[in-house]
């Protein structure tokens, strides 16, 4: 088992313990550290039982630079702690009020692609090791990225195809559609990348680290809890500034001063887009576990611990 769930069996079992892990990982400032070092990092994560004061930094760089099945450092720009750089703008500029579809395409379409580059960088490989990604990966992602482009336009194709004057209407398709619909295309930008796992199967291993083989009831539930957890992290950053702006809209200073709502509405999405990433990511562990009844027959009859581990990806 690779150093990075092993570290994250023995301190992120719980959600607190995960999500104060996450919050140090999240630093923007390991983007700047080298291969060299990521690896001496990782390295020195599977080497020491007990790390020491010196050592401190080891485990953040590692778990938040390394993919745990390859052991390779993951690209710069879908590292964790570059989501929310990246992610902020093209998600405050996607849930911006505009007034033509093409802008909202664009922005949708760089937002669409980003994410399903960062679930694909961040997924489950435990099935693919020494393999290229196949060409029907990429047209996984090239459709995903599509569809999910124009499903994210579709609140304003209607605004404008439609002719929509009426004020009750617009707040419908602007502020409360956009809602559910952020937190579905976050399903399915997830479930879609990660397709080929459920297929496949995910590496499980036992409670001494040791591979037991390729489950397919593992890679579905790993697909699962990642999609659930992106879910509630759009779905929220879209819910909470709007729910904000409409409840100060009715306040006299914003009444009577209207152009402190568009800086308002942007701060508070990047704000609340920058609280929710570790929660969200803190949701479900990152060694997650399935009762052995739960998994094949022939996985089954491997092991006699009552259940088996497996990597969730991010």
């Amino acid at each position: 088992m690779d150093p990075n769930l092993l570290y994250w069996k023995s301190e992120g079992q719980s959600f607190l313990s995960r999500l104060q892990i996450w919050v140090n990982l999240l630093d923007p400032t390991s983007l700047l550290s080298s291969d060299a070092e990521i690896q001496k990092a990782h390295a020195r994560l599977g080497s020491v039982e007990k790390l020491n004061e010196k050592d401190g930094h080891a485990p953040v760089l590692s778990l938040s630079s390394v993919h745990a099945d390859s052991g390779a450092a993951l690209p710069l720009i879908f590292r964790p702690p570059a989501f929310l750089p990246i992610s902020a703008p093209l998600v405050v500029a996607s849930l911006l009020p505009h007034s033509r579809v093409k802008p909202v395409l664009f922005w949708q379409f760089l937002l669409q692609s980003y994410s399903a580059g960062f679930n694909h960088a961040n997924r489950n490989s435990s099935s693919e090791q020494g393999q290229k990604t196949s060409l029907k990966q990429f047209l996984l992602i090239a459709g995903t990225v599509s569809y999910a482009t124009c499903a994210g336009a579709l609140p304003q194709i209607f605004i404008n195809r439609l002719g929509v004057r009426s004020a009750p209407i617009q707040t419908f398709f602007r502020s409360i559609l956009p809602i559910p619909l952020s937190a579905a295309l976050a399903l399915f930008n997830v479930f879609t990348v990660r397709s080929e796992e459920s297929e496949n199967g995910i590496q499980v291993f036992d409670s001494s680290g040791n591979p037991v083989g390729l489950s397919k009831a593992a890679a579905e539930k790993a697909v699962r809890e990642t999609a659930l957890s992106r879910a509630a992290l759009f779905g929220t950053t879209a819910a909470v500034p709007n729910l904000l702006v409409f409840l100060l809209q009715r306040r006299r200073l914003f009444q009577r001063n209207a152009l402190l709502v568009a800086p308002l509405r942007h701060i508070s999405v990047a704000l609340v887009l920058g609280l929710m990433i570790p929660v969200s990511f803190s949701l479900f562990p990152q060694l997650g576990t399935i009762k052995k009844e739960n998994v094949e027959e022939e996985l089954q009859a491997a092991v006699e611990d009552g259940q088996l581990y497996y990597h969730r990806g991010l």
